[in-house]
């Protein structure tokens, strides 16, 4: 990455470049805008880094991002309790959240089943989910996983495991493209998909 010559600015630009889907013009535009602002903007910039680090953790019961106990979604008890939605990491969450046609809960397993990566079932928040399931109250769950290879693996693994628990598993539709990223989609296809999702 080309340089200005000046420590402090380079060690930023450097910084701005290790951020996913940030080039080299774009992290040098980064830090540019930086040394120009007030210097109040760069403190509260630092500040809320500061805070994300120190302040927000994994919910106990979900493992979607908190800053307390539990996260706001465990805390809404205007949610459906008796759904669980189940998806890969905390970024699908936001992107379901924006359909806004799913109103329950979220199990977050933090990666699918890959065994060519070394993730096996134990590397997963699948126990978590079980016990929660054990619990009594919840009716459907909903596997919301990418739908890659390893997605659809881990899919069919979660569907035999709880099968004997006379719980409905269902899946979001199949408008979402083989190897996209719920992520990446409009929120309309994330709501038509959660809408006419299928038993499994």
């Amino acid at each position: 990455m080309e340089t200005f010559g000046i420590h402090s600015l380079d060690h930023l630009i450097t910084v701005f470049g290790k951020l996913p889907g940030i080039g080299r013009k774009s992290a040098q535009r980064l830090a540019m805008f930086i040394l120009k602002s007030d210097p109040e903007y760069a403190a509260e910039l630092s500040a809320a880094i500061g805070d994300v680090k120190s302040r927000i953790h994994f919910c106990k019961r979900c493992f979607n991002l908190a800053e307390e106990e539990l996260c706001p979604i465990c805390q809404d008890t205007r949610r459906d309790q008796q759904k669980i939605c189940v998806v890969e990491e905390v970024i699908d969450i936001m992107a379901i959240e924006s359909s806004r046609e799913y109103n329950g809960l979220y199990h977050v397993l933090g990666g699918v089943i890959s065994p060519l990566q070394g993730v096996m079932p134990d590397d997963l928040h699948i126990k978590e989910l079980m016990e929660r399931v054990q619990q009594g109250s919840v009716r459907e769950i909903l596997l919301a996983i990418n739908p890659s290879t390893e997605g659809e693996a881990t899919m069919i693994y979660i569907a035999r495991l709880f099968k004997a628990l006379n719980i409905r598993i269902t899946r979001i539709a199949s408008g979402i493209p083989l190897g996209s990223h719920l992520e990446f989609l409009d929120t309309a296809t994330i709501g038509r998909a959660i809408m006419a999702r299928q038993d499994l």
